[in-house]
């Protein structure tokens, strides 16, 4: 074969190696960050440690797969290791993932409450109409149960017998000229329930008159009327049931999870499709002390004015409770928010491109807006958008959120947690075990070295003993701090 021949297969030969060089260089320049679809180039610094974001107490010195996950170790950089309570994220990152930040500020938040409400009768304005003497129903006049009335109309000409006896011995005793025995039949009068001016007339007219007629005593809608032409009465039945319409009341159902702010006496706006275009303006007279156990609601009343009669009982209207405004609150908006169930949690935005889990309490919320209780700052900045995906990231490293003035840990989980092994290796400071699986810890059995707490708990130990062992978590992974020799099987 000539020289030529032979030097056209060794170039392309050369081309290709070098573009599988290159492609594999170009490869290993993206590496994967925990946040789905976003990479970053290979880090040159050197790091520290590898660990497993699972087990992040646990630290190893080069490295290759988790012996607890099917998964890579995590390289710990020397800056990362000053604070392993944040996750850092590239500027250039940020603005890929659309990560928007918000400032807590203070102000006052502007509440309202609109729910549905209905117009019922003011059980405050009731009048009653009753016999005052057992008699008859002499006469009535054309009214029914719903009819408005007012204050004097009459319902009813009642006779009553036994006042005019009464009357006539008054009459009798008044012209005798005695002033001391006509006060006392006066008296008498009184007390047989005879009103004033029925008095009054008997006397200036010189003669009994046993009919009375029975008037409304308030401006109102009659509700109930039980008088008929010829009926024999009691003394105290109960005829008429007048309501007073000069006040109505408006009837809501309040959630219970925002009737905590309610006050007496605050402003109410109503709205009423019998009236549209008008705001009617009330007060919050009461809250009703029972909660609905269906609905999880509790009753409010609502006082409105009624002059010129408007609003009738049974009306429906939309209402809107204008709660008081606060001032002082520390305020962010609502979005920003990661709500878990048993907490809330907010991404807390710190220096070098580093965000913080912190837990928040919060308070009202209107409008988009939630009042920050306790956990935040005037002036600090937290992340509004793309808060879960950063908050993703911070589990993936094992950090956990800043509780409020609460230990991280449960407070029932055991300071030392124990398994049994053999030994590997004897060390100076440490020991090579083979040991079983931390239950309390969730890690499953595996060969690994532990550093000593003191190095007198290894005396007298050597390779192939059996163990009972207690391990502390720190800062360098889990230490022995109790070794038992056991006795070895048989």
């Amino acid at each position: 074969m000539s020289r030529a021949a032979w030097k056209v297969p060794a170039l392309m030969g050369l081309v290709l190696l070098v573009g599988a060089a290159g492609g594999y260089w170009f490869a290993t320049q993206g590496r994967p960050t925990g946040i789905p679809g976003v990479a970053t180039p290979v880090d040159e610094r050197q790091p520290l440690y590898w660990y497993d974001p699972m087990f992040p107490q646990q630290k190893f010195d080069s490295p290759g797969k988790s012996p607890f996950m099917d998964m890579q170790l995590v390289p710990k950089f020397a800056d990362e290791a000053n604070d392993s309570s944040s996750v850092r994220i590239e500027p250039g990152i940020q603005q890929n993932l659309g990560v928007r930040l918000a400032t807590v500020t203070k102000g006052k938040l502007e509440q309202s409450l609109q729910v549905s409400g209905v117009l019922a009768f003011n059980a405050r304005e009731v009048a009653l109409v009753q016999a005052r003497a057992g008699g008859f129903v002499e006469r009535t006049y054309v009214r029914a149960p719903g009819d408005l009335i007012a204050a004097g109309e009459p319902l009813a000409d009642l006779l009553i017998p036994e006042w005019a006896a009464a009357q006539e011995e008054f009459l009798a005793l008044r012209r005798s000229g005695d002033p001391a025995m006509s006060a006392a039949a006066r008296q008498r009068l009184r007390l047989l329930g005879m009103p004033a001016e029925l008095i009054t007339q008997v006397e200036r007219g010189g003669k009994a008159r046993p009919v009375m007629t029975l008037t409304s005593p308030i401006k109102g809608v009659i509700r109930e009327l039980e008088v008929r032409i010829g009926m024999t009465l009691a003394a105290g039945q109960t005829l008429a049931r007048i309501n007073g319409l000069k006040h109505v009341w408006l009837e809501a159902a309040i959630p219970e999870s925002q009737a905590g702010a309610l006050q007496i006496g605050q402003t109410v706006e109503a709205r009423l499709p019998a009236l549209p275009g008008e705001v009617i303006h009330g007060a919050l007279s009461s809250v009703l002390p029972e909660s609905d156990p269906q609905s999880r609601a509790l009753r409010v009343r609502i006082e409105l004015a009624n002059p010129d009669g408007r609003l009738r009982p049974g009306m429906s209207a939309q209402v809107r409770l204008n709660q008081p405004s606060q001032t002082d609150l520390l305020l962010l908006p609502s979005e920003a928010v990661i709500r878990t169930g048993k907490r809330a949690l907010v991404m807390l935005v710190e220096e070098n491109g580093r965000f913080r889990p912190v837990e928040v309490q919060l308070g009202q919320e209107s409008e988009g807006q939630v009042a920050v209780l306790e956990g935040l700052a005037a002036g600090q900045q937290v992340v509004a958008s793309g808060q879960f995906l950063i908050d993703s990231e911070a589990s993936l490293r094992g950090i956990e959120a800043r509780a409020l003035g609460k230990p991280t840990m449960p407070i029932d989980r055991p300071t030392l947690h124990e398994a049994e092994g053999s030994i590997v290796e004897v060390g100076a400071q440490e020991l090579t075990i083979s040991h079983g699986p931390f239950k309390t810890l969730g890690m499953p059995g595996m060969t690994m070295t532990f550093p000593l707490a003191r190095p007198e708990l290894a005396r007298g130990l050597k390779a192939g003993d059996r163990i009972s062992l207690k391990v502390r978590e720190g800062d360098s992974g889990l230490l022995i701090e109790q070794l038992e020799k056991l006795e070895s099987a048989p």
